[in-house]
């Protein structure tokens, strides 16, 4: 993933009806490059479905996991890098930086299983992770 399907998602979590050639106009894409980046987001798993909240349903359609990721970044990794990266990951609410055998706490919201593994490995082939630890929120 990168910066502009980031702007897709950002997107489309305020207008999941928007049309490829709008879409297209908005990201400074043609309709057909716009139309196959959602294809392969929707391809890869990132985005998973398209659905209608009701008003009334609004408190139960949040995100289903709030995840902590401890994380020890690669030797060859920038903290600094590290950080900047993180910001630009929807689904990372906070990192900050920590004593004991890991570098950095990471808060996540995660609407999946599978988003969460996504993250994960985007941590380690985007991040610079060299090693995670991941607890949930029950409650």
């Amino acid at each position: 993933m990168d910066a502009i399907d980031e702007t897709i998602l950002s997107i489309l979590t305020h207008d999941a009806r928007i049309s490829f050639s709008d879409l297209g106009r908005r990201i400074g894409l043609s309709t057909n490059a716009a139309a196959a980046r959602m294809r392969r987001l929707e391809n890869d798993g990132v985005i998973v479905g398209y659905q209608a909240i009701l008003a009334a349903d609004l408190p139960a359609a949040g995100p289903a996991l709030e995840a902590y990721i401890d994380v020890r970044l690669g030797a060859e990794a920038d903290s600094q890098a590290f950080l900047a990266w993180t910001r630009t990951v929807s689904a990372v609410r906070d990192a900050v930086h920590v004593t004991g055998p890991y570098d950095y706490l990471v808060h996540a919201v995660v609407p999946s299983t599978r988003a969460l593994d996504q993250l994960l490995r985007r941590l380690k082939s985007e991040g610079g992770a060299a090693q995670t630890q991941t607890r949930l929120a029950l409650r």
